[in-house]
């Protein structure tokens, strides 16, 4: 061996190896190796009061991995950091070249956006070093990270029901909370639409005497129906061509919106299954990434993709199917290092590979296959129709549309919301009035903005600059773990400690956890990586301003009362409380730290039958993943144990116990078995 490459993923690194002769090996660092250490100032792990100088120490359970990896550099001419082309990528390869020792003449540093032969080769012909602008943006955001969620989830287990804070994680549960109140205090107004159905469509009033109409209570409503007839006539007919264009291939945030509102996938399922597809899927022809790195600000396609794509479409739709790539908005804050999310051969349809995927798989890569597809496609042609009517000078709107051509709808429409309304032709008509078969009051009531759901929780965290497109899905995840929300009806709703513990960060840190303040130091970051900034002048002056605030809070934030038991301790008599830790609620004295007595949670212990060979009980055990067995209660004296249900009968054969799978009952330890 000369060279040696180091990923983070061990799939990844079998796929790459495929690609590369035998000179190169490919090992993996999964994921990060080293993180802050948990010494010094408030267990921090930097230098607060100085430079800001970080403490790194090795992720628990990585010494060994690091220690092989470093003896294999030892023995490489050259080593090969290759880890994701993102600003954590760029860390973990710092880290890598710390911990190895490595050289500036012994190593280089290369990214690619997709595993696949041509671009992993390509990028070995054009490597790099580790951009420093890029890992001091990222151990900014680290460093950060550690302060602000060290000190405020600290002050929340002390203070509050609460287990932890964060940067951006209190921001996005602020906009759950305000949402909620916003729902709470709302006032619905009532109001009446009046409709005129006829033969195959339907009509809404809209003004009267060419002034918009508001119809407020149910007397306002009959006294116009009493001014109407069921004739109508016709006051205009307007038709217009009207292009409906497809949208931009998916980046991180519209993939996880999509995701979640047709495939009904969480954001953290959608981000590991992506993940699988761009590591690499075993095809016949061997592993390959199937899809381009999924954490992405960036809607930009290469232009041989989109060369390809179109010859694609051409020889597959024809010609007039063929359009031109299609660019979203730009998002303020956004990142362009590399392209948008896409398959990495549009050759590969979702039907030529759906053998090698499980379902979830191909329902997500037919998604983002299928719009980078649409993408490149002609835009959608169709003929709209509005039809006036006049009715005592009450006027009546309908509306309706015809497709003319389908355009990139040929392969997206399963993916499109479209009400599409047809109208007749009343050109045709032989008279300009129409008669109505009947009006129709219907009541109203205005109603609030809808509480979050994932993807739309996203949408505006994006939209109002907070976090990363890679932080969005663990945010979710973890507002959820700590009990901070709930789901209702697939939204969310916070819960009476995420209510409590936004209170309290709002009542001593509004100046810091809220919108405004996270959105301006995501553009620091972005500043530090682009080396307009210095990172120590953003650590300092932001310290110098959250400190104060999170000593004062220490001090005079209010805490809650522990809810007492009715118990008293078993060691010193105190009263018993009910505290909140990393696992849950649990029972402990309320003198602690004198006494460190916590109540072990009697667990319910469901007997099912005698074990037949010590006579204790066969019960139900858990595992520690929580799946169900059944075992003696005698272990580890007795060892019968078995996943299938007991049947509570004994082997005629042997005398041991009867299970059932549902298919057949057999015994657990001889070859007995009946149907």
């Amino acid at each position: 061996m000369t060279k040696l490459m180091i990923v983070e993923s061990p799939h990844k690194s079998k796929t790459i190896t495929a690609f590369l002769d035998k000179d190169y090996e490919v090992l993996s660092s999964k994921g990060h190796i080293m993180d802050l250490a948990t010494s010094g100032k408030f267990g921090l792990g930097v230098d607060v009061d100085g430079d800001f100088k970080a403490t790194y120490i090795p992720i628990k359970g990585k010494k060994k991995l690091i220690a092989d990896l470093k003896k294999e550099a030892s023995k490489a001419n050259l080593v090969i950091l290759a880890t994701d082309p993102d600003r954590e990528g760029e860390a973990i390869s710092w880290h890598l070249k710390e911990a190895l020792n490595l050289k500036n003449d012994n190593y280089v540093r290369v990214t690619f956006n997709e595993i696949t032969k041509n671009v992993v080769l390509n990028a070995l012909n054009n490597p790099r070093k580790i951009d420093d602008n890029l890992v001091r943006s990222q151990e900014t955001r680290r460093i950060l990270d550690r302060i602000i969620g060290f000190r405020l989830s600290k002050l929340m287990q002390s203070k509050t029901g609460g287990k932890s804070a964060g940067r951006v994680q209190s921001v996005a549960l602020k906009l759950i909370v305000d949402r909620e109140r916003e729902i709470l205090k709302f006032v619905p107004k009532e109001y009446y639409t009046i409709t005129a159905v006829f033969n195959d469509f339907e009509a809404t009033l809209e003004k009267y005497k060419n002034k918009k109409i508001t119809i407020n209570n149910e007397q306002e409503a009959n006294d116009i129906l009493n001014k109407l007839t069921k004739s109508f006539k016709i006051d205009d007919i307007n038709e217009k061509q009207t292009l409906r264009n497809s949208k931009p291939i998916f980046k991180t945030t519209t993939l996880q919106q999509m995701a979640s509102s047709k495939l009904n996938f969480a954001p953290s399922k959608t981000m590991r299954i992506a993940q699988k597809l761009y590591e690499g899927i075993t095809l016949q022809e061997g592993s390959v990434g199937l899809i381009t790195y999924m954490r992405t600000d960036s809607e930009r396609v290469s232009s041989e993709f989109v060369n390809e794509t179109k010859k694609y479409i051409s020889k597959n739709y024809g010609k007039e199917y063929v359009g031109s790539v299609k660019i979203g908005k730009k998002i303020e804050n956004m990142q362009d290092a590399h392209e948008g999310i896409r398959p990495t051969s549009i050759l590969r349809t979702p039907q030529s590979i759906k053998e090698y995927l499980d379902a979830d798989e191909y329902k997500l890569y037919d998604l983002i296959y299928n719009r980078a597809l649409a993408s490149i496609m002609a835009s959608a042609k169709f003929l709209n129709t509005t039809l006036l009517l006049n009715n005592n000078d009450y006027l009546f709107k309908a509306t309706g549309s015809v497709m003319k051509f389908d355009g990139y709808l040929k392969v997206y429409s399963k993916y499109e919301d479209a009400n599409d309304n047809v109208l007749p032709d009343f050109k045709n008509y032989q008279s300009n009035i129409l008669i109505a078969l009947d009006i129709l009051k219907q009541q109203h009531f205005t109603k609030p903005e809808p509480r979050y759901t994932e993807g739309t929780l996203i949408k505006a965290m994006e939209s109002l600059g907070i976090g990363r497109p890679s932080t969005y899905a663990p945010i979710i995840s973890t507002l959820k773990e700590r009990n901070y929300v709930k789901m209702v009806d697939k939204k969310f709703m916070p819960s009476e400690i995420g209510i409590e513990t936004t209170d309290k960060l709002q009542e001593f840190f509004k100046d810091i956890i809220n919108v405004e303040y996270t959105a301006n130091m995501e553009k620091d970051l972005d500043e530090i990586a682009l080396d307009k900034k210095d990172y120590i002048k953003v650590l300092k002056s932001f310290y110098q301003d959250f400190e104060p605030l999170v000593e004062d809070a220490f001090s005079n934030m209010s805490k809650k009362e522990a809810v007492l038991t009715g118990e008293n301790c078993p060691n010193c008599n105190s009263p018993l409380v009910k505290r909140n830790g990393k696992y849950g609620e649990f029972i402990a004295c309320s003198n602690y730290p004198s006494c460190k007595y916590i109540k072990k949670e009697e667990k319910e212990v469901k007997k099912i039958m005698v074990c037949p060979k010590c006579k204790n009980d066969i019960i139900e055990k858990k595992t520690k993943r929580g799946k169900i067995f059944y075992g003696c209660s005698n272990y580890p004296k007795c060892k019968v144990a078995t996943w299938d249900m007991p049947t509570k009968e004994l082997c005629p054969k042997c005398g041991n116990i009867l299970v059932t799978n549902k298919k057949e009952i057999h015994c657990i330890e001889c070859d007995y078995k009946t149907v």
